[in-house]
């Protein structure tokens, strides 16, 4: 095995076997791939977190608070996670290491690659159905008792916003953490059967396992491929709708309540009273202690604990590499309710890798809550200031001629609006596109509000070239109702910023040949994932499910 070897600028070199030894091992342990989002979905090591080079100091605090746990930065082997390295240690970062060759040298040591994004998150979703049988039915199945009028409820445990951007008719909107806190007001009788649906596979999936486990008396099953298959049966989806299930009475909450208890406990999940959580608050700086509030986004906003940050329940199953990189840390979960956190945790627990708890609420007179939304702490690398342009001065500037607009935050939502003449170039390709442009051209760069265009351009100074940016970003610019484009005629770096899920794509034959390969990919994961020795998924919580009757 390959020793780790110290470099000049304060960071290691592993080799793959050094970096399985930590992958086996106990202790906190973030992996982090620097290379652009889309690069990272084509093929990346399964436990790492995409935290892309140019938006580490957006991130990097979020994802790894702790600044002495060791980080292990990933890249194409082409020198991008030394850089990553040398601006983290200017952020703070003590215990950072590079693994060698990246991507390719894993794969040379007879590693394998992932793709897609959120994969272990998905990929748990595919063993419970493999492992506990989670009952479904087709799109067919489900358009034909729907016409029959059949006794049944169709749940979606997406987000409230996916659900508003399109949902299957009649359908009810019951985000992953809401499913037990709120069945009860939709599912009455326990002979009603309720279906529960989702884009694509897994949140279908965990969503009806999540009601298996809470044991309702009603019969449960996903829709097999969700609104994926929806569409290739040829049916249609509402649009612009929103229809969230009932806040819980009384009754249905001691119910709920009840049945989320019985889940926590089979899981394992810990309870923290105030000095628990006080002694865990006070080893932070040995051990990462990450708190989530998971109730819905209006609640969270109207009042939560200082410091507490937002994750839905239901998405800090889905996409849990994108709220905590740092695996073997502690998540503490506020207990407002009684169901939502105690039900978020017991699937936390199963999904492995971290040490799980919950921390019921109970406010004293005098104890504040911040309001509003979670503060973005942004870490900076410069001290100097780039130069900056309010929207309706750009204008003008655009008008005169001699000046280009570099939008870089997100291909997809460049697509949808962007500022009218703007072209599209990913941050990892910037200082090409500034090389290739005339001297004496002003540049301005735009993103969604100005954060990561700040950083990059601090970061563009040793190119020599003056970036200004956007003040307020494209966000400013459209609410002063300046100019829009929209289409993807200016977007330069193809999809290498940003994943490009199935849904994107508008000509309809391509989108139905990207759904059914993302679902052949979906269903493959259990295999490769049995390949895979330092995972830790257990289901010591979950029950298995009698199949539906026809």
């Amino acid at each position: 095995m390959t020793r780790t070897t110290q470099t000049s600028y304060a960071h290691t070199v592993l080799a793959t076997d050094d970096l399985l030894g930590l992958l086996g091992n106990p202790g906190e342990l973030a992996v982090l791939d620097v290379r652009p989002h889309g690069v990272y979905a084509r093929g990346h090591l399964l436990l790492s977190a995409s935290a892309p080079y140019w938006n580490l100091e957006l991130e990097i605090d979020r994802l790894v608070p702790r600044r002495d746990a060791q980080v292990v930065l990933v890249d194409d082997g082409d020198g991008l996670a030394e850089r990553a390295a040398r601006k983290l240690a200017v952020l703070g970062y003590t215990r950072v290491a590079v693994l060698q060759g990246g991507v390719e040298g894993w794969q040379a040591a007879g590693q394998q690659l992932f793709s897609g994004t959120n994969v272990l998150s998905k990929a748990f979703g595919e063993v419970l159905e493999h492992e506990l049988g989670t009952p479904s039915i087709d799109a067919a199945d489900l358009k034909e008792r729907l016409r029959r009028g059949d006794d049944l409820v169709v749940v979606d445990s997406r987000t409230t916003e996916e659900f508003a951007d399109f949902s299957i008719p009649g359908a009810y909107s019951l985000p992953g953490a809401e499913l037990v806190y709120r069945i009860g007001e939709v599912a009455q009788d326990p002979n009603t059967l309720v279906v529960v649906n989702c884009a694509g596979r897994t949140r279908s999936i965990v969503g009806a396992q999540t009601l298996i486990n809470a044991g309702i008396p009603n019969p449960v099953v996903s829709l097999r491929d969700g609104t994926m298959a929806w569409l290739l049966n040829g049916d249609t989806l509402d649009h612009g709708k929103i229809r969230p299930a009932p806040v819980p009475t009384d009754r249905t909450l001691a119910q709920a309540r009840a049945r989320a208890d019985q889940m926590a406990s089979r899981a394992g999940v810990n309870r923290l009273d105030e000095a628990d959580l006080q002694r865990l608050l006070s080893q932070s700086a040995t051990h990462t202690v990450y708190r989530f509030d998971v109730r819905d986004r209006q609640e969270y906003l109207a009042g939560h604990l200082p410091g507490w940050r937002w994750a839905p329940g239901g998405q800090l199953v889905q996409a849990t590499d994108e709220y905590a990189a740092t695996r073997g840390a502690h998540i503490v979960l506020a207990d407002w309710d009684g169901v939502r956190a105690l039900t978020t945790a017991a699937w936390l627990a199963q999904l492995g890798g971290f040490q799980v708890h919950v921390y019921p609420v109970a406010l004293q007179p005098g104890v504040g809550l911040e309001t509003g939304a979670e503060p973005v702490r942004v870490l900076r690398a410069h001290i100097e200031e780039p130069p900056a342009v309010d929207p309706t001065e750009l204008a003008a500037w655009l008008k005169e001629g001699g000046t280009v607009v570099f939008d870089i935050e997100n291909s997809v939502a460049y697509a949808r609006r962007h500022i009218a003449g703007a072209r599209f170039v990913g941050a990892h390709a910037l200082e090409q596109a500034l090389a290739a442009l005339p001297g004496g051209t002003r540049v301005v760069l735009a993103s969604v509000d100005g954060l990561l265009a700040h950083g990059v351009a601090q970061d563009l100074r040793s190119t020599g070239r003056t970036v200004h940016v956007l003040r307020g970003g494209s966000r400013a610019w459209f609410a002063a109702g300046l100019e829009t484009g929209t289409g993807r005629e200016g977007i330069e770096t193809g999809e290498e910023d940003t994943w490009y899920g199935p849904y994107v794509y508008r000509d309809l034959a391509e989108r139905d040949a990207k759904f059914r390969a993302y679902l052949d990919w979906e269903i493959g994961l259990v295999a490769q994932l049995e390949r895979e020795p330092h995972v830790g998924i257990n289901l010591r919580g979950s029950l298995r499910a009698e199949p539906l009757r026809p």
